[in-house]
């Protein structure tokens, strides 16, 4: 099973020739950039043999660079797309180092061969063989620039599965849809995404569900709706305070309709495990057991304790919702929405610590404080310029070292205030967000926590 992509690296390719000239004054370009990380040796594999594991197509492995470049200067196409990168991803297993390379090569040379310049490298950084595929998107016999249309996407794919076929690999029948590049990336990092959530969710339940009823339910107490009803053409999940539902295929084979019955038929086999589960999570005993609440004393009296009000009150009780407070006490938030919010517990510390430190009290407060600190960064900049023109003419070497100073102190003074501007900002963006988390994460926990009477009452409405 190979997946594919092909994406444009747009840059201005005078940029990359004075690199190549003078590589200390200019910075990475796109097309470098790309090269660079193709032939990255730490990505590709490391030995005797690894020189195997790059090719170039129409191009020499090492000088690819140089020879993409002079073919663009020689029809006088230095601009727009300057280069392609493509990639071909083969399942986990399947395929040897040796194979993905090969088999990257053959694409490649069927692909373009013919007409362009391309560098195949093989990486194994994400613990899965793929290829990476660098084209010069001009010519070489005829300077014309390939058109990377949704055909040549298509021809590109369906090259690579023929591929796969000959070598008695998978391929993807019936390929649907893409995930987003941030959740990608955010699951490849083992972050608790939403599709995360919902495969640990489903996870969870399968193992205490032998039946579609106890899934369900079991599926609703951790804060999801799912729909296995054969007589619709997709089975969907979705948070239960949510409007726009997934198709369960989209989390993987496994966790599709056919799957969770194949693991629940499994389940009524070893009928004890599940069954043991699923009376821990409900709260039940076989013994008769009952669990007691605990009791705590306080001391001294709420009445006279000063009360914690605006922002901070805020961040601190969602900071407890989202169990990352008391420090030695830590649990699971209820809601999926509060669980997938886990991903972003450094960006709300950032806004804690600011609200703390300047004792902003509300959303007003945070704005002035932004005004203020762009004032303030608009005068250091002035400053700034001041310094580094005196700078420019001074021969004095002491005093050159002086304005030295003052220039790299106000250049670290410009870095704090840009980055509290920044998160300042985001506080204001987030803070409807975790309202409405806040609300989700209260229901949730009324809903399961509340009195069975009183939930018999709310359902017979």
């Amino acid at each position: 099973m190979a997946v594919t992509k092909i994406w444009a690296i747009k840059d201005n390719i005078r940029r990359v020739v004075e690199y190549a000239r003078n590589p200390e004054k200019t910075e990475y370009s796109d097309i470098q950039n790309l090269l660079h990380y193709a032939r990255n040796d730490e990505k590709t594999v490391i030995g005797e043999e690894k020189t195997m594991y790059v090719t170039g197509v129409n191009c020499g492995a090492d000088t690819a660079f140089q020879e993409m470049i002079s073919v663009q200067e020689r029809f006088d196409k230095t601009t727009g797309n300057v280069a392609y990168h493509a990639y071909q991803s083969f399942k986990t297993g399947e395929v040897t180092p040796e194979l993905c390379h090969r088999l990257g090569v053959e694409l490649a040379q069927k692909m373009w061969g013919d007409r362009y310049q391309v560098l195949v490298a093989t990486h194994f950084n994400t613990g899965t063989y793929h290829n990476h595929f660098v084209l010069n998107s001009v010519g070489i016999w005829d300077g014309k620039k390939f058109d990377c249309n949704e055909g040549a996407y298509w021809k590109f794919r369906s090259l690579s599965d023929e591929l796969c076929k000959e070598n008695g690999l998978t391929v993807i029948k019936n390929p649907k849809g893409k995930t987003p590049r941030t959740i990608y990336f955010a699951e490849k990092n083992g972050e608790p995404t939403k599709y995360n959530l919902m495969r640990e969710a489903i996870n969870k339940a399968l193992s205490m569900s032998t039946n579609e009823k106890t899934f369900c339910f079991v599926m609703r107490r951790l804060g999801y709706v799912v729909d296995l009803n054969p007589y619709h053409k997709y089975a969907t999940i979705r948070s239960i305070n949510g409007k726009k539902a997934t198709r369960l295929y989209r989390l993987g084979e496994a966790f599709d309709r056919n799957g969770i019955y194949e693991r629940m038929r499994e389940n009524r086999q070893n009928w004890q495990e599940p069954y043991r589960l699923y009376d821990e999570f409900i709260g039940k005993k076989r013994n008769g057991i009952t669990i007691q609440r605990k009791q705590y004393r306080v001391q001294g009296s709420f009445k006279t304790a000063k009360k914690i009000t605006g922002l901070r009150a805020l961040y601190l009780h969602y900071c407890y919702l989202l169990g990352v407070i008391p420090k030695n006490k830590r649990r699971t938030p209820l809601s999926p929405e509060m669980r997938e919010a886990c991903r972003w517990l450094d960006r709300y510390s950032e806004q804690v610590r600011l609200v703390g430190k300047y004792k902003l009290r509300d959303l007003p407060a945070v704005e002035s404080f932004i005004e203020k600190n762009k004032s303030e960064t608009k005068l250091l900049t002035d400053y700034r310029k001041i310094i580094r023109k005196e700078l420019a003419s001074c021969h004095d070497p002491d005093r050159a070292q002086e304005l030295i100073a003052k220039r790299n102190a106000c250049t670290a003074a410009l870095a704090g205030l840009r980055k509290e501007i920044k998160t300042a900002e985001r506080l204001i963006e987030d803070n409807p967000k975790i309202k409405e988390n806040i609300r989700i994460e209260e229901q949730m926990r009324q809903e399961i926590y509340a009195p069975k009477k009183q939930r018999k009452r709310e359902y017979e409405r």
